[in-house]
Formats: structure tokens, sequence, C-alpha cells
């Protein structure tokens, strides 16, 4: 019963309709109570023995009488027991009749009383990020339902100013920290050209260029993990088989020079978001299976859909991978325990970004371990709406 969803209006009504019945049976037995002593105080008849006449003897006359007033009493009785009959069964139609018009009125008072708490209701549900500016606004007469809107209506300010106060320091910090890093590597690449420099300098400069390469990755990732945690902004369809084509394309050269071997089995599976974010997702996802993977090994990758839910499959060989760890891999900066001294590698934030794009699109990640080692990573991700699809298939026929 617990699972069962009662709604507000109905249980107000079940309430008003209670109390009616309880209010109109209590109002009917004490009604009954009274008029059954009423009647039974003034419902009576009493005939005095008549006296005999003078000189003139009647021995049975008041056994007459008697017998007239015994049947008279019965009668009376009947009609009593009649008539108390016919008001608690009128009594009882009275109150059932009115129970249903009262639980009728019940449920339209009570949807007029919560229909202010259904517009609050239906304005929550349709604010996102884009549009944190729009208010519910009540007005009527200032009671815990106006109280309700005019704090919600406070929290939306305040979130409006967090996410305004997010999207600038996003911003600026892309701008702020991206510089630095850009100037440091034109120098030290400029070292690197310089003809007359040292070695000893080169070599320095190398490592340089590579820890400065790091945090630039780092920064890209910790920006792109932000933007990806925010509402979405735009959704296109994007077809999954597409994106993992590109990321192949893309990462085929680094596989190649890890020695990975890549299979895949591309179908196709149309979703619809940001396109950028689910490809640098698909991307990402691919780089780990390459990095993370056994001399000689492999890397599967497939598209297509289960039901109408499109679907992307990243798998790879590779080193046994715990529970423990597939538990917690996906928070940033959070590495395997076999590779946390090999940080060069990554900047622990790929798999973070991945989820963070997913669950911004309203999909699922899944994520098995192989037992011979390795993952198998599952995205589910909603498919195209119609209204989505209607305008993109008449494009195509136009085409």
């Amino acid at each position: 019963m617990r699972d069962v969803r009662i709604s507000l209006r109905a249980r107000l009504t079940v309430v008003y309709g209670s109390l009616f019945f309880v209010t109109g049976t209590l109002l009917v037995a004490v009604t009954y109570f009274f008029t059954v002593r009423a009647v039974n105080a003034k419902f009576k008849v009493h005939f005095p023995a008549p006296k005999p006449s003078p000189g003139v003897t009647r021995p049975r006359s008041n056994e007459v009488v008697y017998g007239m007033q015994g049947d008279l009493q019965s009668q009376i009785a009947q009609h009593r027991r009649a008539i108390l009959n016919q008001l608690i069964q009128s009594s009882v139609l009275t109150v059932v009749v009115l129970g249903l018009v009262a639980v009728g009125l019940g449920y339209l008072v009570a949807g007029r009383m919560l229909r202010p708490l259904q517009t609050v209701t239906a304005t929550a549900r349709r604010l996102s990020e884009s549009t944190l500016h729009e208010r519910i606004g009540l007005t009527g007469p200032r009671d815990e339902i106006k109280d309700l809107a005019d704090t919600f209506d406070s929290m939306l300010d305040r979130l409006h100013q967090a996410f305004d106060s997010q999207r600038r320091f996003i911003a600026n910090a892309s701008h702020e920290l991206r510089t630095p890093l850009a100037i440091n590597r034109t120098a030290i690449e400029v070292t690197l050209a310089r003809a007359g420099t040292p070695p000893e300098t080169k070599a320095l400069a190398r490592k340089l260029l590579v820890a400065n390469a790091r945090n630039e990755r780092l920064i890209e990732g910790l920006l792109l993990l932000a933007r990806s945690e925010r509402e979405l902004s735009t959704r296109m369809p994007a077809d999954l088989a597409d994106l993992a084509r590109g990321a192949l394309d893309q990462l085929r050269p680094a596989a190649e020079e890890a020695r990975i071997t890549i299979e895949a089995a591309l179908s196709s599976g149309v979703t619809t978001g940001d396109v950028i974010l689910l490809e640098r997702s698909v991307i990402n996802l691919v780089e780990n299976a390459i990095k993370y993977n056994a001399i000689d090994g492999r890397v599967w990758v497939r598209t297509g859909t289960v039901g109408a839910l499109p679907y992307l499959v990243v798998e790879n060989t590779g080193p046994v991978v715990s529970a423990e760890d597939t538990a917690v891999m996906f928070e940033p900066f959070r590495r395997l325990r076999s590779d946390r001294v090999r940080s060069a590698r990554g900047t622990g934030l790929g798999l973070s970004i991945v989820r963070a794009v997913v669950q911004a699109h309203g999909g699922s990640v899944e994520t098995v371990p192989r037992s011979s080692g390795g993952l198998a990573i599952m995205l589910r991700l909603p498919p195209v709406p119609v209204e989505v699809a209607a305008p993109s298939a008449e494009a195509g026929a136009r085409r």
C-alpha cells in the first residue's frame, strides 16, 4: 500500500466524506433516541373502568372495556414500531444520499483549494537551468500555500544567482587558466626550437612541455566536467554509430602505437542531445579502453538499439578490476589501485565526464568487470522524441 499513489485531493475528499458520515450517523442516532422516548411517553391510551348505573348490573362490562383497551394498545404499539422503522430507514437513506453529495462537493472544493498548489508543482516541474528566470507569482489570500509559493520564488532567486555565478566563474576560469599555460607552452617550444639550446636544457624543456600538456588536459577536463553537469542548452539528433566511427578514426593511431586491436560492430542508434558532449564521452571511453589495456590487447566497440533505447558498449581486455574499484572509478580523480602511481596516463576525469554527460542527457551507465580482465561499459541514452524525429524525417525527404 505504501507504493500506491493517492492524491491529496482524494485524501481530502475521503476525510470530508468520512466526517460527514460520522456526524450524520451521530445525528440520526441522537434523533432516533429522543424520538423513541417521546413516542413511548406520549403514545399511551388508558380507558377508565365505567361506573355501573344504579340498579343496573353489568357484570361483563369491565371485561369488555379492558379487552378493547388491550386491542387498542396493541394497534398503537404496531403503529409506533412502524413509525420508528420508517424514521430510521428514511434517516439512513437521507444520510447516504447527502453523504454522496457531500463527497462530490468535497472533491470539487478540495480541487479548488489545491489549485494553487498544483500551480506550484507544475512550475517546479517545468523549471530547469535555462528557465530559472520564471516565477510562480501566486496571488490570493495570505495562507500557507501563498507562503509556500513565495518561499519557492525566493529559492529560485538564489538558484538563479548561483547559476549565474557558476557561468561567470567557468568563463573566467577558461580564460585565466588557459592563457598562462599557452604562454608557457610557447616559451618552452621556442626554447626547444632554438639552435644554441644545450642538450640538458632541451631535456628539461621536454619534461616541462609534457607537464604543461598534462595541466592543459586537466583544465580542459575540469571545464568540460563543469559544463557537462549543467542543463543542456542545445539538443540535436546524434547517431552513436557516427560518433563511434569518428572516435575510432581519431584514436586508431594511438591504438596501433600501443599494439591494441580494435573491433567495431556499429549499428545505428539515434539519440538527441549536445553532440559535442556526446562525442567527447565516446572518445573518453575508447581512449580509456586503449590506455588501460594489456600489450597486444583488444577493444570491442558496439552500438545499436535495445527496444527503443540506443546504446554504446566499449569493452576491453586488461587487468582484473575489482568490485570496489568499479564502484568508485567514475568519481573525479579516482583511479584503479593498480594504476595510482601511473598518473601520467590520465587526469582521472575521463569517466567522470562520461557519467556527467550521460546523466545530463537522461541516460544511464552500466559497468561490468570481465572475469578475464578489463571492463565492459554500456551507455544507454533516451531515443529521439517524436516531435524531434518528425521534422528530421521531413528534412531528409526534402533533400
